[in-house]
């Protein structure tokens, strides 16, 4: 299947507001109700990609440090929840579609990418319906408009795959002004105890900022999270690229917005960076 120029928005209307005045209210109103942020230099984040009403006020603690960014490129990792593949599904040329505008490819970093990792290649149909990274694009058209952002899926989530990615991050945007994203949500249709815990397993790998110890609670227990391979990928190549901490910046469920806790999905925003002690 054959990249179309432009990747159309596959669940405006539904997971968020397809009218643009709303969208833009509705993250405004998250944004703005963010407590507190560290200050200091971010080079990734990791957010959440459900309804935006569940998972918008947890995302919007990664996405108020990019306010006083200036990255010309934003690098989007996220797990296929519709089609199985091995390797990484890459979106090498053209714009994501959002209400907001679009948001083009970073064509050149993007090929960059593609070159440097046999694990990297083109695969249309696993974007067409995903929403892992579609989830992160209002967010972005909001506190980055000017940004181009390089679209990445992971298929099958081996060790040998997240790590070849992590290389091939590091590789491609040395050098660039560019932030990185992991996008997932933690563990699923569980009661809120039992996420709790499961999920705590997670936070804490990540504010130690240990990638290879998440790696290997994710082998054991994959219920930790969908997205868990894009975030040690980005945790590693954040690592590489200089980030020296790590901060955990939100954690909620589900239930906190819906009221049922006898199942319920966990969302983590966190960061990477050199933050003010």
């Amino acid at each position: 299947m054959t990249l179309p120029l432009l990747r159309r928005a596959a669940v405006a209307g539904s997971w968020y507001p397809s009218d643009p005045g709303a969208l833009a209210r509705e993250i405004d109103g998250y944004l703005a109700a963010v407590e507190t942020v560290p200050a200091g230099r971010v080079l990734a984040v990791i957010a959440p990609h459900a309804g935006l009403m569940y998972s918008g006020p947890v995302a919007a603690y990664a996405y108020k440090l990019f306010t006083e960014c200036e990255a010309e490129i934003v690098v989007l990792v996220g797990p296929s929840h519709f089609v199985g593949f091995e390797g990484v599904a890459i979106y090498e040329r053209g714009a994501f579609e959002t209400p907001l505008g679009a948001m083009p490819v970073a064509e050149h970093c993007a090929a960059a990418m593609a070159l440097s990792s046999n694990k990297i290649r083109p695969h249309a149909t696993a974007h067409v319906r995903e929403h892992s990274l579609e989830m992160q694009l209002p967010f972005l058209k909001r506190v980055l408009s000017n940004a181009q952002i390089v679209p990445l899926v992971m298929g099958v989530q081996r060790r040998e795959t997240v790590y070849a990615l992590a290389t091939a991050l590091t590789s491609a945007l040395k050098g660039r002004k560019a932030l990185l994203v992991a996008s997932t949500d933690l563990s699923h249709y569980h009661d809120a105890d039992t996420a709790a815990r499961l999920d705590g397993t997670v936070i804490e790998h990540v504010e130690r900022f240990d990638p290879d110890g998440l790696m290997s609670a994710l082998e054991g227990c994959p219920d930790h999270a969908c997205g868990g391979g894009p975030t040690v990928s980005v945790m590693l190549a954040a690592k590489a690229l200089g980030a020296r901490d790590a901060r955990i910046l939100k954690y909620a469920d589900s239930g906190d917005v819906s009221g049922d806790k006898d199942a319920v999905v966990g969302y983590l925003a966190a960061a990477f960076g050199t933050f003010d002690r």
